[in-house]
């Protein structure tokens, strides 16, 4: 009680608060409370440069040393991703080297499979750089190969069906027994999954699209991605930045309104989990994004693509949707779009008329409108692919 009178009259003398004193300061045995040594400053942490971090790092040697014995036309050739063409036309296109056929349902139609091998093959066996043979088969409304019964007992079915019968298990199984039909038929690279974000049924991509908010669809990428990885099947997360509500771009324009916050919180939350589970490319898709560039169509804007490339960090393969599509064939510019959608930072574009894609590209590199610099960047980085991929044997 008189202790307590006594801190009682120091306090109402100095306005001060007094710390109770040790209960025992008489015990020599309490250690005092351990003095923290000063820490040594931490040095902050540099970003890796992309390029240090990518998928294909390792195979730099072997690309280099073909990119350097490869002419100027082989360079450019290696940046179509072309149409398959009619068979008069085919050995014309095989002679200017593409990187790549896209094969869609009128390729496979009535043919059976040792009949699509051989025309795989006969593509690989003439031309000196291993193809990318692509296909779109997304499942349900979206299939190229499936949609042949002499390929495919059935149609692969949509990944909105697959989850309703039996959640990720069942997509990832469906996945697995895709993939290794593609590959048993030579393609090596199926321009899926589709990553877009649409919950609304009135949304052109909605049938296409997992159907479900942005964290679900993440996790159906990673999924897909994942299990298409190790089957030797290359994936493509479409239609970077974010299909949204857009009407179809094969037909025209498209242009969308929000604001790129939404981005960031919804549309890109599916390609960053298709990035980080290694997907080898991205297809960028036509719609113009008023937020981010309010004049051109994403897949020709540097200002879209440098957000895939450097801020999101993807390492890989940025591809066009098909350049003959209504929203960039109607495009009224200076430059062609083939030497619009290089100088945005593109890998690999999509043509339907290689002769004319082709032609307008080399001219343009001769002009000096393209450097061969930004050309070797890309085909550097598809060599990689290729090499990755195990295309070389």
């Amino acid at each position: 009680m008189k202790n307590l009178f006594i801190y009682l009259l120091i306090f109402l003398l100095t306005g001060c608060t007094v710390v109770d004193p040790p209960k025992n300061p008489d015990n020599n045995n309490e250690n005092p409370p351990p003095v923290e040594e000063p820490k040594e400053p931490v040095e902050p942490e540099v970003p890796e440069d992309p390029e240090d971090s990518s998928l294909f790092r390792e195979y730099d040697e072997q690309a280099s040393k073909l990119l350097q014995e490869m002419t100027t036309e082989e360079k450019i050739g290696q940046m179509f991703l072309v149409r398959y063409p009619e068979e008069e036309q085919l050995d014309l296109y095989l002679s200017m080297k593409p990187g790549g056929f896209i094969m869609f349902g009128k390729d496979f139609a009535d043919k059976d499979k040792e009949e699509v091998i051989d025309n795989i093959d006969y593509c690989q066996n003439n031309n000196n750089v291993p193809m990318i043979i692509a296909v779109d088969e997304e499942g349900g409304t979206v299939v190229r190969v499936s949609s042949n019964p002499l390929l495919s007992d059935e149609r692969f079915k949509s990944p909105q069906e697959l989850y309703t019968i039996g959640g990720f298990d069942e997509i990832r199984k469906d996945t697995i027994k895709k993939s290794n039909l593609l590959a048993e038929l030579g393609i090596n690279l199926n321009l899926a999954p589709v990553a877009d974000v649409s919950i609304n049924e009135t949304d052109f991509i909605y049938k296409r699209s997992f159907g479900k908010e942005a964290e679900e669809t993440a996790k159906y990428i990673k999924t897909v991605v994942e299990a298409m990885k190790k089957q030797g099947i290359s994936s493509s997360l479409k239609h970077f930045p974010g299909y949204g509500n857009n009407p179809d771009t094969h037909t025209g324009s498209a242009v969308d309104t929000r604001p790129y916050q939404q981005f960031i919180s919804n549309d890109f939350i599916p390609f960053k989990a298709g990035i980080e589970s290694g997907a080898e490319s991205v297809l960028v898709s036509h719609n113009i994004v008023e937020a981010i560039d309010s004049e051109l169509p994403a897949s020709l804007s540097k200002k879209v693509i440098d957000i895939l490339r450097y801020d999101m960090e993807f390492t890989g393969i940025i591809t066009t949707d098909d350049l003959s599509m209504g929203a960039v064939s109607e495009l009224q510019t200076e430059f062609s779009p083939e030497v619009m959608a290089v100088s945005a930072g593109n890998d690999m574009l999509i043509v339907t008329d290689f002769e004319k894609s082709f032609q307008s590209l080399l001219n343009a590199v001769n002009l000096g409108e393209i450097s061969i610099d930004r050309i070797n960047e890309s085909v550097l980085r598809i060599l990689k692919w290729k090499h990755y991929m195990n295309m070389f044997g």
